[in-house]
């Protein structure tokens, strides 16, 4: 049977009354230990919720801190690379700037070389040789003390000649009037000795083969050309037209000495216009030297007597003002020529010809073409090859002389190399134009590169034999008589220039 409990007396049931509450306040408890435990879990829970949430929070941070940084350092190291290439660059733009200052200082340098040298107020200087016959016993300029020299009357600067000469050893002068006289009285032996220019030695020779035939030179000495002083006129060369002559020879004492002029050129400058007149008047154009009555003489004497015994000569000649001079030795024209890359030339002739002084022929074919140096200046100097002889020479010069002022006012790259050709020009040109004038020329040449355009003219004449006034009456010599209608187109073309 199943076991039951039986309540028999008041006192079960209040034991059963306080079991029943008992075990009532029992499970009361654990239902609130329960609550609590689970509160306490949620509380756990929460904290550790909140906890992970820092830590992740911090983790971020990290995170954010790290990449801050890594972003930091490539911001630093593109810093650093972006420093570096400004730095490579500022020392790639302070070597160029270098370089420039290195050119214009050198450019400079050359520049002022050029223009203290060309345009400075050495004077001209005039050679004299004293000379004696072959069979003479007297070798140095002691053995003629007291001896006979003579002299030529029609050198104005022979008493100048003789008194410097007194101060080296004295001796007895005489004068005679013209070079045959003298080569006769020194062939003749009624003097020891005489003293030329020494620019009339290879005049006479060229007269005639005897005339120095047996002599020889045995001293030289050098005196400056004092020349009058003329006003200086003050012009801006950059706008207002001006003339200069060029006087070139072949003279290879320099080109501060005095000696014939081979060249004879009027080159008439229009800067406003950017054009230039170049007229030619042959070496033996037959003319009144300036300041002398009698007879004529050629022009290419002049020159004897100085650079401005020419300009005077030719201004009297073609009735016009020649602001300026300059003297060049055409030998500089090789060195210019070749810094050039060469020139272009028009030949109307086919010629083959030596060069001067050198093993190198030069072969000129009918028409344009390139020449070097050496051929520039075997084509500016060839009169032989042509019928009308030194005409067509001046008509060759003319053409080197455009080509070169061609190449130089067209091509931008030739600029570059004007401290080299400054150098080279340098002690081959002597002029009257300021250093100032030149400079600003010079300067307006590079800043606005202007292409010249250039004209030639030349005065014509007719050869025939005449005395002239350096070698007297007694030896007729080649000369040309001017053409009276080139002589007025030359005025013509001149006055234009001038006054456009």
């Amino acid at each position: 049977m199943p076991k039951t409990n039986n309540i028999d007396t008041f006192d079960d049931i209040d034991k059963v009354e306080r079991d029943i509450e008992r075990k009532r306040q029992l499970a009361k408890t654990r239902a609130g230990q329960k609550t609590a435990k689970s509160k306490r879990g949620d509380k756990r829970t929460a904290g550790e919720k909140n906890a992970a949430g820092e830590k992740k929070v911090a983790g971020g941070k990290r995170i954010a801190d790290n990449k801050k940084a890594t972003n930091n350092k490539h911001a630093t190291k593109r810093n650093s690379t972006g420093k570096m290439i400004l730095k490579v660059l500022g020392i790639i733009l302070g070597i160029g700037i270098l370089a420039i200052m290195i050119y214009g200082i050198r450019l400079w340098l050359s520049y002022n070389g050029f223009l203290d040298k060309i345009t400075g107020n050495e004077p001209e200087m005039k050679e004299y040789s004293v000379i004696v016959l072959n069979s003479s016993n007297t070798n140095e300029i002691r053995e003629l003390e007291r001896k006979n020299l003579g002299f030529l009357k029609t050198d104005p600067k022979a008493g100048n000649a003789e008194q410097y000469l007194q101060t080296v050893v004295k001796f007895e002068p005489s004068y005679y009037d013209d070079p045959v006289t003298i080569s006769e009285v020194l062939n003749g032996r009624i003097s020891d000795g005489i003293v030329l220019d020494s620019e009339w030695i290879s005049a006479m020779s060229e007269a005639t083969e005897s005339a120095m035939a047996n002599a020889r030179v045995i001293y030289t000495f050098s005196i400056p050309l004092e020349e009058e002083d003329t006003p200086i006129e003050e012009k801006d060369v950059t706008k207002e037209p001006f003339a200069v002559l060029i006087s070139g020879s072949d003279s290879r004492a320099g080109v501060k000495a005095t000696a014939r002029s081979d060249v004879n050129i009027v080159a008439v400058i229009n800067p406003a216009q950017g054009k230039i007149l170049l007229v030619s008047i042959p070496r033996d154009t037959y003319v009144q030297l300036h300041g002398t009555t009698g007879l004529k003489d050629k022009l290419t004497h002049a020159g004897v007597y100085g650079i401005n015994m020419s300009k005077q000569t030719i201004e009297d000649f073609l009735g016009v003002k020649i602001n300026d001079t300059l003297k060049v030795s055409f030998d500089t024209v090789i060195k210019v020529v070749d810094q050039l890359d060469g020139i272009e030339i028009d030949s109307d002739k086919e010629m083959t010809l030596k060069a001067e002084g050198k093993d190198k022929t030069c072969h000129f074919s009918v028409g344009k073409q390139k020449v070097d140096g050496d051929c520039a200046l075997r084509f500016a100097r060839e009169r032989k090859s042509y019928e009308t002889g030194d005409r067509h020479r001046g008509e060759n010069q003319q053409q080197v002389i455009t080509s070169i002022i061609g190449k130089l006012s067209s091509a931008k790259q030739y600029v570059l190399k004007l401290p080299t050709i400054l150098d080279i020009a340098a002690d081959s040109f002597e002029t009257s134009l300021s250093r100032d004038e030149i400079a600003a020329f010079i300067r307006m040449q590079l800043a606005g590169g202007t292409k010249w355009q250039v004209k030639s003219i030349a005065i014509d004449g007719t050869g025939t034999m005449l005395p002239t006034y350096s070698m007297g009456a007694n030896l007729p010599l080649y000369v040309m008589i001017p053409s009276d209608a080139t002589v007025a187109e030359a005025q013509s073309q001149i006055n234009k220039y001038l006054s456009e």
